[in-house]
């Protein structure tokens, strides 16, 4: 953590080298913000100061349920995710020994997941079976839960205008698809009573009893369409939705919606507020997808090269060059545009989502973290590798790298690229979701061999994360080709720490990657941003363009300095990655014709 003394001169040199800055509050009085993250498996809140410095967090996990019979499935309960937030909240204040009236703010920002509640707020069970619709625990359906595929194709077939926000094609992990599954399965009787949301929206609505969507959720998730009038009632008519335009859009949320961190209601609810530990009226930012808070938490960031901070203080035109990688248990792909650009196979653009008058586009991974995991424990050598980390005290990728050191020296290689150049993965194990928007996409291996030992584990490890790298350049590519300046990645989430894979990244993309002061703390630090405007903004009449420098402002004021991976490349590495490349990309073709043939050979 910065110094409180380095951060009010790092305060006063951006003052004075920014004279026009909106700054809206001083950090003289005790000032504290807090930002919640629900995650895939976690709940997390965060205590932040109000130059950015992170004083407390508490993490508590949440449930998962599966289906055994069904690898589609993945459901979870707001229920069980607000305990857990509310034990966070106490921990934190608890931790840092502040006071609730110290906390001037709370920003909110979860997985974009479907939250199914009745009219009163109350849980609604999302379960197939008899249960579905009547009120209990299991309410959400999880991002990654792909039930819905059906349902996607029949939105997909439709040409609507809205799939143009979409990159083209609609994913099976969007809320449409999803609530019209629960339309088809659910009595007709029980959906009519139903309300449905983006987690983000449910958070800030049990929050304050305020329904009041934020554009980041519908425009991203719910296909609304900030630039033809929001909701398209035609498109809803069409797949089979049509109560919803009859009842003037009540059951995905009808007013006004709201760019990020721009307060909701009065502030928490007397019931919030003593759930949480909290004080009535404290005010709530208008949430975001956790991907959106990984933006909001990095790309403002000044970078340090071999420990020296650049010179060079972000201004929000700048942000259209960085792009934010928020890597965790599937990878998404933030980019900021002046202007709207349309890339096939990548969500968006999407406009007032975070700035007023910006545009976002959204890439993403569907199985990243995961898929590392997965590779390595469905491994026969896996408990040989734990066993040997235990041994030397250290973790299973500390010794997967110090093994694929030794092999390297052994094979009297240049690099570890050489090293397996004659294994080729293709890690769409969970299907495509950018840029090819494919969910039948499936992973493949060429170059196996008769071994089963550490080594063969080893490098299996290697091309995995070798493949993450040469998606995120084809995502990369693409997003350039058809019209964004993209020249650095902001990483953040656990895979931040795989010094592997991030020089990885640099290498492969051929452009630096910034890494975050805190990987794990760069979510929450962004979710707390938005609770520091809220805060700021209740104070303060803005208009729009106000909105979005003040908003720029704070992110730069609170986000630490970031540490830039420069590429780093041989000549010799990187024709070989350049041939990884054109071997991935053929793998793709590959794919698609072997499919193609087979379900012909089938008819």
């Amino acid at each position: 953590m910065r110094r409180t003394r380095d951060v009010q001169e790092e305060r006063c040199s951006l003052l004075r080298s920014r004279p026009g800055l909106l700054l809206l509050s001083s950090p003289a009085q005790a000032a504290y913000y807090l930002g919640i993250d629900v995650g895939t498996g976690s709940v997390r809140a965060g205590l932040v100061k109000h130059d950015g410095t992170l004083v407390a967090t508490s993490t508590e996990d949440t449930i998962t349920w599966r289906d055994p019979e069904d690898h589609r499935i993945f459901e979870q309960s707001t229920n069980n995710i607000w305990a857990g937030m509310c034990k966070c909240i106490k921990a934190c204040l608890q931790e840092a020994k502040v006071s609730p009236s110290e906390v001037k703010g709370i920003g909110f920002d979860a997985t974009c997941s479907l939250a199914v509640s009745d009219m009163n707020g109350e849980p609604v069970v999302v379960t197939k079976g008899d249960q579905l619709g009547q009120n209990g625990d299991r309410n959400i359906i999880l991002w990654a839960d792909h039930r819905a595929e059906k349902e996607a194709e029949l939105i997909n077939s439709t040409g609507s205008v809205v799939l143009d926000y979409v990159g083209g094609t609609m994913s099976l992990e969007m809320e449409i698809p999803k609530t019209l599954w629960l339309k088809r399965n659910m009595k007709p009787e029980l959906f009519k009573r139903c309300q449905f949301f983006d987690l983000p929206d449910f958070l800030t609505y049990r929050a304050t009893g305020y329904n009041r969507r934020s554009c980041c959720s519908v425009a991203c998730k719910c296909s609304y369409v900030p630039t033809k009038n929001g909701w398209q009632p035609e498109f809803f008519q069409k797949i089979g939705l049509g109560e919803f335009v009859e009842n003037n859009f009540e059951q995905l949320g009808r007013e006004e919606v709201l760019t990020a961190g721009m307060p909701v209601g009065n502030g928490l609810s007397k019931q919030a507020a003593a759930e949480m530990g909290l004080l009535e009226g404290t005010p709530v930012g208008s949430g975001v997808i956790d991907a959106y808070a990984g933006w909001l938490g990095t790309v403002a960031a000044r970078y340090k090269v071999n420990g020296k901070l650049s010179d060079e203080v972000p201004s929000l035109d700048e942000s259209r060059h960085r792009l934010a990688a928020v890597a965790g248990t599937s990878t998404c792909h933030i980019v900021q545009s002046p202007e709207g650009v349309f890339v096939n196979g990548v969500w968006g653009p999407y406009k007032d989502v975070v700035f007023p008058g910006w545009w976002m586009n959204e890439g993403g991974q569907s199985s990243t973290g995961q898929l590392i995991d997965f590779m390595i424990t469905t491994h026969p050598a896996y408990p040989r590798l734990k066993e040997l980390a235990e041994k030397q005290g250290t973790n299973i990728h500390e010794v997967l790298h110090n093994e694929l050191e030794k092999l390297r020296a052994e094979e009297k290689v240049e690099n570890l690229t050489e090293l397996t150049k004659d294994l080729h993965f293709y890690p769409d194990l969970h299907g495509n979701r950018s840029p090819l928007a494919d969910p039948r996409m499936r992973g493949s291996i060429v170059g196996l061999t008769l071994d089963s030992n550490l080594g063969d584990l080893a490098r299996k490890f290697n091309v995995t994360l070798e493949a993450i790298a040469l998606q995120t350049r084809h995502i990369v590519d693409q997003m350039n080709d058809k019209g964004h300046s993209i020249r650095s990645i902001y990483m953040s989430g656990g895979q931040a720490k795989n010094a592997m894979l991030m020089q990885l990244f640099a290498n492969t993309c051929n452009m630096p990657v910034v890494l975050p002061q805190s990987s794990g703390a760069a979510v929450v630090l962004g979710a707390a941003m938005l609770g520091r405007f809220a805060a700021e903004a209740q104070r303060k009449e803005l208009n729009r363009e106000q909105r979005g420098q003040a908003l720029w402002e704070i992110m730069v004021e609170m986000t630490p300095p970031g540490t830039m991976v420069e590429p780093a490349a041989s000549p010799k590495e990187k024709k070989l990655l350049e041939a990884k490349y054109k071997i991935f990309l053929e793998q793709i073709d590959i794919q698609r014709r072997w499919r193609k043939e087979m379900e012909e050979a089938s008819r």
